[in-house]
């Protein structure tokens, strides 16, 4: 996912295989907080609104196909945006899309049983799932591997621009909200999945990820100090 400042500094550079796992089981984190968050039903994030949306002005196709269609979609934005710096290694990009939204799919089957009435509850789902989902995040964020399309159109505008990378990723989640709306309202006569939730959903995330990293940055701490304080026997 994308890189943010400050974040270099904890990035894993060991195993390539330990780190694709990592990688793996942060996406498969990141779908169950998704299809949590769906289920919870009180507005889910831009992305989805989008995804999901889609699923109900054309049904054959499942939210996940539409997901990696939204990433095929900005890797070709990307090549549009700086065709002299695109790569061929951009297209492995596809490649944890394609299982985020196998996983997507999968999580939301898995999570169809839940149906909640009381508001409260449905408010304890969302801030549940999106700890989940902040913490996918953050796994992928670790493991160091792969930008997905969106995160690397993100960072390619940030590059052509010079913009705040924040900025950037504030007016892109916005855009695919009034996307998803305006789709809504032509197709369904109403707006579909944007709702308190989806405020609540922006504000947690980041905080989630803050946390981590945070948690993340003090075991880090903690276990060197105890390397170094370990007494060296000799024979």
């Amino acid at each position: 996912m994308a890189q943010k400042p400050g974040e270099a500094d904890i990035l894993d550079t060991g195993s390539l295989i330990r780190r694709w796992i990592m990688y793996v089981v942060g996406i498969y984190i990141l779908t169950f907080g998704v299809s949590l968050a769906i289920r919870a039903g009180i507005g889910i994030s831009p992305q989805s609104s989008l995804t999901r949306t889609m699923t109900l002005v054309f049904p054959p196709l499942t939210q996940g196909t539409y997901n990696f269609i939204l990433e095929l979609i900005m890797l070709a934005l990307t090549y549009l945006v700086m065709p002299k710096d695109f790569k061929i290694t951009a297209f492995f990009s596809l490649v944890p899309a394609f299982v985020l939204a196998v996983f997507l799919d999968l999580n939301l089957m898995l999570t169809e049983f839940i149906k909640l009435e009381l508001y409260q509850a449905k408010v304890a789902l969302l801030v549940f799932a999106d700890a989940a989902l902040a913490f996918g995040l953050f796994l992928m964020i670790i493991a160091n591997l792969v930008l997905m399309p969106v995160d690397m159109f993100v960072n390619t505008i940030c590059k052509r621009t010079g913009w705040k990378w924040g900025n950037i990723k504030t007016g892109f989640d916005c855009t695919l909200l009034l996307t998803s709306a305006c789709i809504g309202l032509a197709f369904l006569g109403e707006v579909k999945f944007i709702r308190e939730g989806t405020i609540i959903n922006a504000i947690l995330i980041g905080q989630y990820i803050r946390l981590y990293f945070f948690i993340y940055r003090r075991f880090k701490a903690s276990k060197a100090v105890a390397a170094e304080t370990v007494p060296v026997t000799t024979n």
